[in-house]
């Protein structure tokens, strides 16, 4: 086996704890608001405000596993525990988008009165609130799943207090009840949308696709360009996480040749398929006039 340094971004957890306990302010905030102004939207609000913290928790709490160092029994050590917090909260973001549908609509066409002005302020602070989170994980978000999801759940929030202000302001000054609704389903549509992109993803990792900008047969043919290497066969390429791409074959070598020398051959094929694909760690058997199957790929 050989694999090749790269640098990584790094990932940081303090974020997304900051995150969390932003949330269970302007959670406590919207219960108490809700209370006092006899909003059952911002109860509401609240509540899946909470939903979003249990997601973030198990969100830190997955990024945190990941981090652990590989043991006897766990070879890998815990490094797809993000993936699958990524699958669970991309899941999660789905079923609230339609529990926000189901409240839409059942507001739409029964709307009542609220305390537009407390519910106004309270819309303003938790736009503050998820921004400045949704700010905190941006970053990671872009080279990460789990943290992904995680800011599509504050990015929502952000989106609903925003959609909360202005129905406040509309209803305050134009008694227009329809607006919170309608971008409240606008918002959850592009829930749905973002959600299921997650699940595919992190799907395809944990069932061991191969990496959709990987060609096998492109590797194949790169790795026959090298002196010695004949022909590669039961390839299997996947993503141990976001951050590793693995690669095992077997390689039919052209002369009985020596450890040494498939060592530099080792080392040649390491290198191309870094440079070129990405894959920062391979495994290759050597074989010299092996009679087994020599197709790419090999159902074992």
């Amino acid at each position: 086996m050989s694999h090749v340094h790269i640098h990584k971004h790094e990932v940081k957890g303090n974020n997304l704890l900051i995150s969390i306990l932003l949330n269970v302010v302007i959670t406590v905030a919207q219960i108490i608001g809700g209370i006092i102004s006899g909003s059952l939207a911002l109860i509401s609000d609240a509540l899946h405000n909470f939903s979003d913290v249990i997601s973030l928790i198990f969100s830190l709490v997955a990024h945190k596993l990941s981090r652990r160092k590989a043991s006897l029994d766990q070879t890998f050590g815990l490094k797809r525990a993000e993936l699958i917090a990524a699958f669970v909260n991309a899941a999660t973001l789905i079923i609230v988008a339609f529990i926000l549908i189901y409240g839409a609509i059942e507001r739409f066409f029964n709307p009542h009165e609220i305390e537009s002005n407390l519910v106004i302020w309270l819309a303003l602070l938790g736009i503050l609130v998820n921004g400045f989170s949704v700010i905190l994980l941006k970053k990671d978000a872009d080279h990460n799943l789990n943290m992904k999801s995680a800011y599509l759940h504050l990015l929502t929030d952000m989106l609903a207090s925003v959609a909360v202000l202005i129905g406040g302001l509309l209803m305050k000054f134009y008694g227009w009840f329809w607006v919170d609704s309608v971008m409240t389903i606008l918002i959850a549509v592009y829930l749905i949308v973002v959600g299921f992109d997650l699940i595919i993803k992190s799907t395809k990792m944990l069932m061991l696709f191969t990496p959709e900008h990987i060609d096998i047969k492109e590797i194949v043919r790169e790795v026959h360009k090298i002196p010695g290497a004949g022909r590669l066969h039961h390839i299997h390429v996947w993503h141990l996480n976001e951050e590793e791409i693995h690669l095992e074959a077997h390689l039919e070598c052209t002369s009985n040749i020596s450890l040494t020398e498939f060592n530099t051959l080792l080392h040649q094929i390491e290198v191309l398929v870094f440079e070129k694909f990405g894959i920062n760690h391979i495994t290759i058997q050597p074989e010299f006039k092996k009679e087994d199957p020599k197709d790419f790929i090999v159902q074992d």
